[in-house]
C-alpha cells in the first residue's frame, strides 16, 4: 500500500551511492546476495534476542534491496535472471524473520509465528500467480512499470512488512499481538488480490476491450486483450511480499 509513495523519495538519496558503486564495478547481482546474507544474520539474532543487531541487518537487508535495482537501471544491466534472483532471496528473508521468532519462544511465539508465515505464503503465491497471467495478457502496471514482475499492490506489501519486522525487534514482548495484527492485513490482502486478479483475468478472457478498471485494493489496471502486442518493459531486480 505504501510501497509506491515511498519509493519516489528513496531513489534520489541512492544516487551518490549508485555512481560509487558502479565506478567500483560493483554488479546487482553481487548487491543482491550481499544483502540477503546480511538479511539472514537477523536469525541467530533474534534467536539469541540481539534485537538491536537484529533490527541493524534487517534495515541494512532492505537498503541493499533498494540499491540492486537502481543500480541495475543505472549500468544498464538489467535482467530476468537478476530480477528472478532478487524475488526468490527476498521472500526467503521475509520468512525468514517469523520463523526465527518462533524458534526464539516457541512456547509463546511458535503459534503466531506459524500463522505469519501460513499468511505470507498467501501474499506471495497471489503476488507470483497474478504476474504469470499479467504477462501472457500484457496487463498495464503503470504504479512500478520498472519491476521485473508485474506489481500486484496491496495492503501489505514491502514497506509495511519492514515496518512490522522493525516493530517486532524494538518491542518484543509484543510480538505475538503483532504477528496476529498484520496476519490478518494480509489476509485482506491474500482475498483482495484473489478476488481482483480473478475478476480482471475474467474481464481480459472475456475479450472486453474497453476494459480499463482499477482495483482500490489490489491496484490491478488492465486495457489490453489476448494477442494485443506486448509492450517494452524495463526488467530490474525489484520485488515486494
Amino acid at each position: 500500500m505504501l510501497d509506491a509513495k515511498v519509493t519516489p523519495y528513496i531513489k534520489p538519496l541512492l544516487k551518490p551511492l549508485i555512481k560509487t558503486l558502479d565506478k567500483k564495478g560493483i554488479t546487482p547481482n553481487q548487491i543482491t546476495l550481499t544483502g540477503f546474507l546480511i538479511g539472514l544474520f537477523a536469525v541467530p539474532f533474534i534467536i539469541l534476542n540481539w534485537w538491536n543487531l537484529a533490527l541493524g541487518c534487517i534495515v541494512l537487508n532492505r537498503v541493499f534491496d533498494g540499491i540492486d535495482g537502481e543500480l541495475a537501471r543505472y549500468q544498464q544491466s538489467r535482467s530476468s535472471a537478476g530480477g528472478f534472483l532478487d524475488i526468490c532471496l527476498d521472500f526467503l528473508f521475509y520468512a525468514s524473520i517469523p520463523l526465527a521468532f518462533g524458534i526464539a519462544n516457541s512456547a509463546e511465539w511458535g503459534m503466531p509465528a506459524a500463522v505469519l508465515l501460513a499468511t505470507f505464503i498467501g501474499t506471495g503465491s497471489s503476488f507470483l500467480a497474478f504476474a504469470i497471467a499479467a504477462e501472457k495478457f500484457h496487463i498495464d502496471r503503470p504504479q512500478f512499470a520498472n519491476k521485473s514482475f508485474y506489481y500486484m499492490q496491496g495492503l501489505t506489501e514491502g514497506t509495511e512488512t519492514i515496518v512490522v519486522f522493525l516493530a517486532f525487534c524494538i518491542w518484543p514482548a509484543y510480538f505475538p499481538v503483532l504477528a496476529y495484527i498484520f496476519s490478518a492485513a494480509c489476509a485482506i490482502t491474500v482475498v483482495t488480490r484473489v478476488a481482483g486478479g480473478f475478476f480482471t483475468l475474467q474481464r481480459v478472457e472475456s475479450g472486453d476491450t474497453n476494459t480499463h478498471s482499477k482495483d482500490a485494493d489490489s491496484g490491478i489496471q488492465t486495457k489490453s486483450r489476448p494477442g494485443d502486442s506486448a509492450p517494452k518493459r524495463p526488467e530490474t531486480g525489484e520485488t515486494e511480499n
